[in-house]
């Protein structure tokens, strides 16, 4: 039993596997008394994956400027999920570039936008809560500006909804609730290539490394702003990529898809920590960020048709605060306890 524990404990990926399974079995147990507002079944669930999509891209997007230490953080990702989409709006609805080279130009915004504030924090040595949150303010004003305040819903982006749409699964997809689209060609590539960046290559043992240590690091010869700067860079990327996907699922290019309520930094942070992912940096995983995903994504879904409404979406947020605490207590009494937490 103390074996179990220790694991739980210490190890994200297996709690988070175990949390998800209670979720679930809790959930279907209300569906089959009748004590939700739906069914709560395999369709449902795979059908609410569409809203995990940009979630989890954004999760990534924290786990990477996380890890990589000096109190790492980007409060910025939500502006630029929304002047990425309004390029992504204007290139692809209206100025009728086609869909590779406006995912392309897309891209880029979010790469400028990462790279202003990696040359912020590493060489200029600004602190990360301030220039992501300053950067926030400013791409989150020129969304608004350029878009005129206005969506982008021209036909040609209202017909890329189909980029969202549920397909069924070659094979075996008889036997398989029909998944949404962009889970193959979003998340699926984000994982993969997340994972292969920080455990198949150099830069990804430096990340590590700048995160756990960064004065050792500088001793044993890494770059460490270079390092930090290509984090942001990434994270940038990752949010252009996760705009292309918001403005598959509403059919429309709006200048305040990121920031509007909440805005999605504070989900993405929350999912970073509850998936792992170490705030002083220099710990965290890809599957821990996919799993704790996954669990706030069912979680939420299973709370709106137990408490429909407008109060279904107030407990959201109150159970996305009760995680985000759980997680760092969890996390700091494991730390204490047992001195990692993988």
């Amino acid at each position: 039993m103390q074996r179990i524990v220790r694991t739980l404990l210490t190890q994200r990926v297996a709690l988070l596997g175990v949390l998800i399974v209670v979720v679930l079995a809790v959930m279907m147990s209300l569906d089959t008394a009748g004590m939700l507002s739906g069914s709560y079944d395999t369709d449902y669930l795979a059908s609410t994956l569409i809203s995990a999509v940009p979630v989890a891209i954004l999760g990534f997007a924290q786990l990477i400027v996380i890890l990589s230490g000096k109190a790492g953080i980007d409060l910025s990702v939500g502006a630029v999920v929304s002047i990425s989409g309004v390029v992504f709006g204007f290139s692809y609805g209206v100025w009728g570039l086609g869909l590779v080279p406006a995912i392309l130009l897309t891209a880029l915004t979010g790469v400028v936008c990462g790279a202003i504030n990696g040359y912020l924090i590493a060489y200029i040595g600004f602190p990360p809560l301030i220039a992501t949150l300053a950067t926030f303010y400013a791409l989150k004003s020129l969304a608004m500006v350029v878009s005129g305040q206005r969506p982008i819903n021209s036909q040609t982006i209202q017909d890329f909804y189909s980029a969202a749409r549920p397909v069924e699964l070659p094979l075996i997809g008889q036997y398989l609730p029909d998944f949404p689209m962009a889970v193959f060609t979003f998340l699926l590539p984000a994982v993969v290539l997340m994972w292969l960046l920080l455990n198949r290559t150099a830069y990804g043992r430096r990340a590590y490394a700048i995160g756990t240590n960064d004065d050792a690091a500088k001793w044993a010869g890494i770059d460490t702003r270079r390092t930090r700067l290509i984090a942001y860079i990434t994270a940038g990327g990752l949010a252009s990529m996760a705009a292309v996907v918001i403005v598959a699922q509403f059919a429309s290019a709006r200048p305040d898809a990121g920031t509007a309520g909440n805005g999605l930094a504070l989900p993405a942070i929350t999912i970073a920590v509850l998936g792992g992912v170490a705030i002083t940096g220099g710990i965290g995983r890809v599957a821990g960020v996919l799993l704790a995903t996954l669990l706030v994504v069912w979680l939420n879904a299973g709370l709106l048709l137990a408490i429909p409404g407008n109060p279904g979406t107030q407990m959201q947020l109150l159970a996305m605060g009760v995680m985000l605490i759980g997680a760092a207590l969890l996390n700091n009494y494991a730390s204490k306890r047992y001195g990692i937490v993988k």
